[in-house]
């Protein structure tokens, strides 16, 4: 399991734990190390912050003045990078199956627009990002002008418009705001800053793989090709001679989305345990 699971959950996956989305966790006071990574003193003040300085302009279309800060006496290594990202906003792949299991835990699931698009694209109207308990950050009524346009979510309306995102090939994430708390879902393609940061640019880690693999039952494939378009790790690949879809277990992120397009069910799930060659690729 991904180390969060160790460290966060007990050897269970940590996504699925209450106490991670608990309103305690949020209103703790950080320790020193936590403190200087992130720059406030709870996880509260961060997530207002965060709200402010990402989701904010996306909702209004508005830039944001951002704070000044001081540069660093030298420039960080990739690990101290990836070591500060997973203090302060870390996020893992999830299958539709474990993000519908998320949003049964969860008590308010708000739909907005995505930061990241926003940032990219100019676009204000892609909602592929959800606040987890925004009610609890605050947050909801807060900003009431941009905050009417957000939309709270009943959970079977979530959970529809994730089954329709998995349908598109969208991968989905879950993500933390000062780890180990939950702080959003989030449906991630080429337009996503973290796809673009730690996988086009080959940058530094933003998130782990799924606790789980895809594998193609060749019994079942009819050599369609239908899933290829889905995969958005270049996981995928075709046999000529056999006619039959391939998965790279090594690079295979785990999202399931290739499932979705195949019209013969021939793709499935597995534990990433099961499979030595990819246990421990995180």
């Amino acid at each position: 399991m991904c180390e969060f699971c160790t460290e966060h959950a007990e050897g269970r996956k940590w996504y699925l734990e209450m106490k991670n989305y608990a309103a305690v966790l949020l209103h703790e006071q950080l320790t020193t190390e936590q403190q200087k990574l992130v720059g406030t003193s709870t996880r509260l003040e961060w997530n207002q912050l965060f709200y402010q300085y990402f989701i904010l302009p996306a909702l209004t279309g508005v830039a944001p003045a951002l704070p000044g800060s001081s540069p660093p006496p030298a420039p960080p290594t990739m690990e101290q990078i990836v070591a500060a990202n997973k203090v302060e906003h870390f996020g893992q792949v999830l299958p539709i199956e474990d993000v519908e299991k998320v949003i049964d835990l969860v008590d308010s699931i708000t739909r907005m627009p995505c930061g990241c698009r926003f940032q990219f694209t100019g676009l204000t109207d892609q909602r592929y990002c959800f606040g987890i308990g925004m009610d609890k950050l605050g947050i909801l009524g807060t900003y009431p002008d941009p905050g009417t346009s957000l939309e709270v979510l009943d959970k079977e309306e979530a959970k529809r418009l994730f089954r329709g995102y998995d349908e598109q090939g969208l991968m989905h994430s879950i993500w933390t705001g000062v780890t180990p708390y939950v702080v959003g879902l989030c449906n991630c393609d080429h337009d996503c800053g973290a796809y673009r940061g730690y996988i086009e640019q080959r940058g530094a880690q933003t998130f782990f793989r799924a606790e789980y693999l895809c594998q193609v039952d060749w019994d079942l494939c009819n050599g369609c090709r239908s899933c290829l378009g889905q995969c958005q790790f270049s996981a995928m690949g075709y046999s000529s001679a056999r006619e039959k879809v391939t998965i790279n277990p090594q690079l295979c992120f785990g999202c399931g989305v290739c499932r979705a397009a195949c019209p013969a069910e021939a793709i499935s799930l597995v534990p990433r345990k099961s499979v030595p060659v990819a246990a421990e690729i995180w």
